[in-house]
């Protein structure tokens, strides 16, 4: 989940809901791509110039069918790209492959890691090859799109916070649109763009590898791509750590996990506010909690009555200071900006949170993030279809929890008209050979909130829970943390877990 993530006792129809011989048809499909994968192997080049991929990187591609029910109708190529691992022949074990969140990150920076010199990772890299890859839809991995790029970033937007019902009308109008030009634009590929599938992609792309079992690194809605693999494939894993779990329980694929992410990014901006107030003789904003909420509160209500620098609106406001409650790198820079503008220059303000409609790459890869995003949880689970439940739920939420609750709820919306087929959520468990699996979680993380973490403890029999006490920034095993970093590095190196569940102190927190 890099996107804000994920709905309810009224579902919606399981139209194309599969039965039993579906999922063999399927089953027997991705056996025959691995197969074919494994034997044709990968031709690895030089990557293309505009990737932004530096040497000694290099890229390939990996052949899947559209559909594994017809492994022998259309394909589509999956990107992929891999730096060698560094130490001496004795010390390879394979490849490691990666995956960021989303759904609609791509994975094409993992091998970065080594070319920018790591140190987190250094010890991995001596004994893996570094694998990343674009999941299907995504980048360069036959993209889907549902709307212009240019469109779709343009600013400032409606407020999310709806003051009446004909604002609420309004946003379900864009949502409705947006579900049906995902339809209109990226139709062929939509009933296939599952956690399913992409979990089938990932056993081929190891297959091309010359992989027997997957190791694997999962972050945020990487865990859940890990959570299926292990239940799919539990016999051809080696190594997974997963990191910022989702819950993977069906009853929170994927609307229960929205609301639930809403409740968390509250807490956490909370946190993050706290400390602002804490260094006040640094950013001026209240030397109070309550004083720093106000100054939001304002700062929101300048911004509805007049976009600042006339692109900067409520929604782009509350786009630009989640980043605060997600990672803790970004406590920082959003507070020096918020602080420029209480102290008379908007400027840092504007240029942190305006779109950027020149970015013509980036505009590309956020609109088509989304579409991805969108596709891939709508066809996941079934969605109430009632408005009258959504507008209960955000509504009661929204009361406690204002940060995220409505912006969340319009940026899922598509998913209550959405036209495609649904599956019925994976049942996540432990299946025959998986190995210990290794989980790590801040105690406060606000995109996959820690329940999620318990949960997928309990459903992997024999995997081991690291903790980290009291922080909260989302993705830990890229921070630095005397405690956690050297068992992540021994469980990639050596498969083994500490004896019982392990409570790490904090990483660092930001000093101004």
């Amino acid at each position: 989940m890099t996107a804000t993530l994920i709905v309810g006792a009224l579902a919606a129809p399981t139209a194309g809901a599969q039965s039993r011989h579906d999922r063999d048809d399927e089953a027997r499909g991705a056996t025959i791509a691995a197969a074919r994968a494994a034997k044709a192997g990968i031709d690895w080049q030089d990557c293309p110039a505009d990737w932004g991929l530096e040497k000694p990187i290099k890229c390939g591609w990996v052949t899947v069918p559209v559909d594994y029910a017809r492994p022998n109708g259309k394909t589509i190529k999956i990107a992929v790209d891999r730096i060698g691992a560094t130490g001496t022949p004795a010390e390879k074990q394979g490849a490691l492959l990666y995956n960021p969140g989303g759904p609609g990150g791509s994975g094409l920076r993992f091998p970065r890691r080594v070319t920018t010199n790591n140190k987190i990772w250094a010890n991995a890299a001596k004994a893996y090859d570094f694998v990343g890859f674009d999941p299907r839809g995504v980048g360069h991995s036959a993209p889907i799109s549902c709307v212009d790029p240019t469109d779709f970033v343009k600013g400032p937007k409606l407020d999310p916070v709806p003051d009446s019902e004909a604002d609420k009308l309004a946003q379900r109008k864009l949502a409705a649109a947006y579900a049906k030009g995902c339809a209109e634009k990226s139709g062929d590929m939509l009933p296939f763009m599952t956690t399913r599938n992409t979990v089938r992609d990932l056993d081929v792309i190891r297959a091309a590898l010359g992989e027997k079992k997957l190791n694997f690194v999962g972050v945020s809605y990487g865990t859940y791509l890990g959570a299926v693999y292990g239940t799919m494939y539990p016999d051809h894993v080696r190594r997974m750590v997963v990191d910022s779990v989702v819950n993977p329980a069906k009853s929170n694929i994927w609307y229960q996990a929205n609301l639930e992410q809403d409740i968390a990014f509250e807490g956490r901006l909370k946190d993050w506010m706290t400390w602002v107030a804490q260094h006040d003789d640094t950013f001026h904003l209240g030397k109070t909690l309550a004083e720093v909420q106000q100054q939001w509160v304002t700062l929101r209500a300048a911004a509805k009555k007049a976009p600042l620098g006339g692109k900067v609106g409520p929604a782009e406001l509350i786009n630009f200071f989640q980043s605060a409650p997600y990672y803790d790198s970004s406590w920082i820079p959003v507070a020096e900006a918020w602080s420029a503008y209480a102290q008379g220059d908007p400027q840092p303000l504007i240029d942190g949170a305006a779109p950027d409609l020149t970015d013509t790459a980036g505009n590309i890869a956020s609109e088509n993030g989304n579409a991805v995003y969108t596709a891939v949880e709508c066809a996941d689970a079934p969605w109430p279809t009632s408005w009258k439940k959504w507008d209960r739920d955000n509504s009661r939420l929204h009361e406690q929890n204002p940060f995220m609750t409505w912006a969340n709820a319009w940026m899922n919306l598509p998913c209550a008209t959405w036209s495609g087929p649904r599956q019925q959520p994976t049942q996540v468990k432990t299946g025959k050979g998986l190995p210990p699996v290794l989980i790590v979680q801040s105690e406060r993380d606000a995109a996959t909130p820690y329940a999620g973490a318990v949960e997928l403890h309990k459903r992997f029999k024999g995997s081991r829970l690291i903790t980290e006490k009291g922080a909260g920034s989302h993705g830990v095993t890229n921070l630095v943390n005397s405690c956690i970093n050297p068992k992540v590095e021994a469980y990639l190196l050596t498969g083994k877990v500490d004896s019982q569940d392990v409570t790490c102190e904090p990483h660092a927190t930001p000093k101004p």
